[in-house]
């Protein structure tokens, strides 16, 4: 049931899903060490394939590969493998925290995107917005710290990701997509980026690198509880209340990434990637804050 505001539950389930995308990525820099980042991600939507259509199955509504979605279905599974394979060589290259910070660039892109293609004009706020997430973004890609733990291969690498998701987002608001509704845009990517990624696993060097058990469950929390549980949850909530109002909490996942990479890797905490997590968690809020009516 469709509702106008968000409530306690919604409010609870929204900080739950914004806490395990960010530690998504902890878990996808502690994988990187047993498995080659690129054959991970193609492992990940291989077996999310499996825990997807079970889901699909499990509502009644098994997973049904239309005639009509063929093109668009393999455009959004390519840009999706595209997007994990820059977000999960980012976190083999460069930290979490900056890594995520540089993703959640994402909302600049898809909104130029949405202003050009769907129509979605650019209002004041929302290019307030769109400037203060971009000068984040830049702030975090031109201060490095000087310990040497990021690299601009890496930084790129997430920038790289955020373009993939942006592109994903667009092509999932397209009519095709559109009509195919968000569980079945899912199946379609997952099931396109596994061999997509697979394939090109061995261009990026030995596919296991020191692997050991916790990897292996990383891997299987991967496939089921983020792509198969967290990112229906979120689909979920999108269907439910304000679209606005639940991607403006997106802030929130690259603030918490960036607490878990000092707390769980050391990584280095700064005055510059703060004023850039500033930047960018005050642009999402901006670009997503809905449009005041006229009178």
């Amino acid at each position: 049931m469709r509702k106008s505001k968000l409530d306690g539950a919604g409010v609870a389930m929204l900080l739950g899903v914004q806490g395990l995308l960010a530690v998504n990525q902890v878990i996808i820099k502690l994988v990187n060490a047993g498995l080659q980042p690129v054959f991970f991600a193609g492992l990940r939507s291989l077996l999310a394939v499996g825990f997807v259509w079970a889901w699909l199955a499990w509502k009644g509504r098994p997973p049904r590969l239309r005639r009509q979605a063929w093109g668009a279905g393999l455009l959004i599974g390519a840009l999706f493998a595209a997007e994990f394979l820059f977000l999960f060589l980012a976190l083999d290259l460069t930290t979490v925290g900056r890594s995520s910070l540089i993703m959640y660039s994402m909302p600049v892109w898809f909104s130029l995107l949405a202003h050009f293609g769907l129509g979605e004009r650019i209002t004041g706020p929302k290019a307030a917005g769109l400037a203060l997430a971009f000068a984040g973004c830049a702030v975090a890609i031109l201060s490095r710290p000087a310990s040497g733990e990021a690299s601009l291969a890496g930084d790129l690498c997430a920038l790289g990701a955020a373009w993939g998701w942006a592109l994903t987002a667009y092509i999932a608001r397209r009519p095709v997509m559109r009509a195919e509704g968000p569980e079945m845009q899912l199946f379609w990517m997952v099931l396109v980026s596994a061999p997509i990624l697979l394939l090109a696993a061995p261009f990026f060097g030995p596919l296991i690198r020191d692997l050991h058990p916790l990897h292996i469950v990383g891997l299987l929390f991967q496939s089921s509880i983020v792509v198969a549980g967290g990112f229906i949850a979120w689909l979920w909530l999108l269907s439910v209340y304000p679209a606005s109002t639940v991607a403006s909490f997106s802030f929130l996942t690259p603030i918490l990434a960036l607490l878990l990479g000092s707390l769980l890797f050391g990584e280095t905490i700064g005055p510059a990637i703060l004023l850039a997590a500033a930047l960018a968690a005050a642009g999402i809020v901006l670009i997503n804050r809905p449009a005041t009516p006229r009178r």
